[in-house]
């Protein structure tokens, strides 16, 4: 954070709670609500949501502090436990249809697309494209455009992820979703990474990666992940990490915003904005650094944009500013 470091301390950007702590509860949700909806089916399920969303409004109270600290930059001090309420629904919301869209239930909901045109001519000329999104609405909400009409029909994406996050939702995924709904996913921080990845955008796949909460120093592989960067984000100085867009840089390829957002109800609006282009070679390192920078400013400033617009959106209940003390 700006200022100075606290006595014995370093300067650098400090990381994020999320990073330090095992990020179980998603999945603890996913496996339950799973079960629910199989059972008995998406309108009995929507009825468990306004329990579990009250249930973690009331009674987890560190989730509850930085949901608050979020709404009031994003929407305002008028901000209140309503829309602390309409956001937890809002992601359990996500997290039930997770399981529709993975098991091919397209019928059961209302997704229109736009933007996607950019996205398709990337991927008909055969050259890929790194798509950036964030915690916002749902990831799989984009997989499932391959069956909206009016979208892409071969529309191939993979999940970018390091090791131990593709391992667990790997295994979960495995157990709930269709083979042919499943999406791809290329662990990062392996030795033969960087080809596999490589190999797909040269096929004229897409490769995803949710840029919002990204780690610093080495990988699995001794490879540096990016460079931690204080932008304002909110009102506020908040931490980000070059590093998708140096990963672009280095594949040399174009970068499209993302965003899969829950409306309500059955519906998701799926948006692809263009972000950057790195497919001409930069003339000197001093150029490629400001390149990355500008594509990192512009990613922030959409994302702000998006908050603003759906502030019930975002779904990081994490101490993203980095306020709490050590």
């Amino acid at each position: 954070m700006s200022g100075s470091p606290p006595e014995g301390g370093d300067s650098r950007p400090r990381q994020a709670d999320w990073a330090r702590a095992p990020e179980r509860s998603n999945m603890l949700a996913l496996q339950l609500i799973s079960w629910i909806a199989l059972k008995l089916g998406r309108p009995v399920a929507r009825l468990v949501l306004h329990p579990i969303a009250l249930y973690f409004l009331l009674f987890a109270p560190t989730p509850r502090r930085h949901i608050k600290r979020y709404l009031f930059r994003a929407i305002g001090p008028q901000a209140g436990w309503g829309d602390g309420y309409r956001l937890l629904h809002a992601f359990a919301s996500t997290v039930l249809d997770r399981i529709y869209f993975l098991r091919g239930r397209m019928d059961l909901f209302d997704v229109r697309v736009r933007g996607h045109e950019a996205v398709e001519a990337e991927v008909n000329a055969g050259r890929g494209a790194f798509l950036l999104g964030a915690h916002v609405g749902s990831f799989e909400a984009l997989g499932a455009t391959r069956q909206t009409e009016g979208a892409p029909a071969d529309l191939r994406l993979a999940m970018l992820m390091y090791q131990d996050n593709a391992q667990q939702i790997s295994a979960l995924l495995g157990a709930i979703s269709l083979p042919e709904h499943r999406p791809h996913i290329i662990a990062l921080g392996r030795p033969h990474a960087m080809l596999e990845l490589r190999d797909w955008l040269d096929s004229g796949g897409l490769a995803g990666l949710l840029a919002d909460r990204t780690l610093t120093g080495p990988d699995e592989a001794g490879q540096q992940r990016g460079s931690s960067i204080e932008l304002p984000f909110l009102g506020h100085p908040a931490v980000f990490n070059d590093g998708p867009f140096r990963l672009a840089a280095l594949l040399r390829r174009k970068v499209f915003f993302m965003a899969g957002l829950y409306v309500g109800g059955a519906r998701y609006d799926v948006l692809f904005e263009p972000l950057a282009d790195f497919s001409e070679r930069a003339r000197d390192p001093a150029e490629r650094e400001r390149r990355i920078r500008a594509a990192l400013e512009s990613y922030v400033a959409r994302l702000e944009a998006l908050c603003r617009a759906y502030p019930h959106n975002w779904f990081n209940f994490h101490d993203f500013w980095l306020e709490d003390s050590d």
